[in-house]
């Protein structure tokens, strides 16, 4: 197995939202907003090259989006799917899976392109991974996280014949208990419910070493305190729960935590502080 981070560029969301209940003169100190409260947030997915399979996990926001859109969010930066790929030798065409951690749009969202008046899948080779429940919550939205799911980056999938479904673990949403699945040899899915009902979290052994591919659970290093939990969560206390337990597990067993919305920081391993559970080394996946 081989692993490469891809970036996909970087977007603005609302500094609030972000860091939640926590107040501005803390957390401008971790990621300093703008003149309207906005702050920079990385697009990074995870390759995996694993013998004859070549998983992408989550694709960013793509671009198909309008102006209005890209307004509200800011796509910045040089980097790009198809240039990071690139990077490391591949293209589109060679991705066999995409593995989607949730559907919303900011993980999903380049999933799915125009060709002329069609939307049809960036990836035509690729099988590509949800959940069953958490495609039904997805499909369905709340009021509240609506906004979030955009059918144009959902419904093209299933009507594609390329969508898949994982079996989830079945126990109990919001026991705090981290359900789990295998995927692949090597390659285990942690399923958390607060940010969303049944995202997907990566787990991987590479280099003798676990990953965890951290998705929204802990979107940035600096979310590590627990009471810093984005107001975008739909159950802020089982994030928190979720969190807590994961955060002790990965300081006990010295694992290393991939972050796809971390604007400097690619990875890095924790430690227990007097504080709690705290980032030890940061440094580059191929720094491995």
């Amino acid at each position: 197995m081989k692993l490469y981070s891809v970036n996909t560029g970087y977007f603005k969301l609302d500094g609030g939202a972000m860091f939640g209940v926590v107040p501005k003169s803390m957390w401008n100190k971790i990621n300093p907003a703008d003149e309207n409260n906005m702050c920079s947030w990385a697009l990074r997915s995870l390759l995996i090259e694993d013998g004859n399979r070549l998983i992408l996990v989550d694709t960013g926001m793509g671009d198909k989006q309008d102006a209005k859109f890209f307004g509200h969010y800011y796509l910045h930066g040089n980097d790009t799917l198809d240039g990071s790929l690139k990077k490391h030798g591949f293209t589109r065409n060679d991705i066999t899976d995409v593995f989607m951690t949730h559907l919303h749009f900011d993980h999903c969202g380049g999933s799915i392109k125009r060709e002329g008046d069609q939307l049809v899948p960036a990836f035509p080779r690729a099988i590509f991974w949800s959940n069953a429940a958490h495609w039904d919550w997805a499909v369905h939205p709340n009021d509240r996280e609506k906004a979030s799911f955009l059918k144009e980056n959902i419904l093209p999938i299933k009507q594609s014949g390329q969508l898949k479904f994982i079996p989830d673990a079945g126990l109990v949403a919001g026991s705090n208990q981290l359900r789990s699945a295998s995927f692949a040899d090597g390659f285990d899915i942690r399923f958390v419910d607060g940010h969303t009902q049944s995202m997907m979290l990566p787990q991987l052994q590479y280099k003798r070493r676990t990953i965890v591919y951290m998705a929204d659970l802990l979107p940035s290093a600096g979310h590590m305190p627990l009471p810093y939990v984005m107001a975008y969560d739909m159950f802020p206390l089982t994030t928190l729960g979720e969190k807590k337990s994961f955060l002790q597990e990965a300081a006990d067993n010295d694992y290393v935590l991939f972050f796809e919305h971390d604007p400097v920081n690619e990875c890095c391993t924790v430690q227990q502080t007097e504080k709690g559970v705290r980032p030890n080394e940061f440094f580059k996946l191929s720094e491995l």
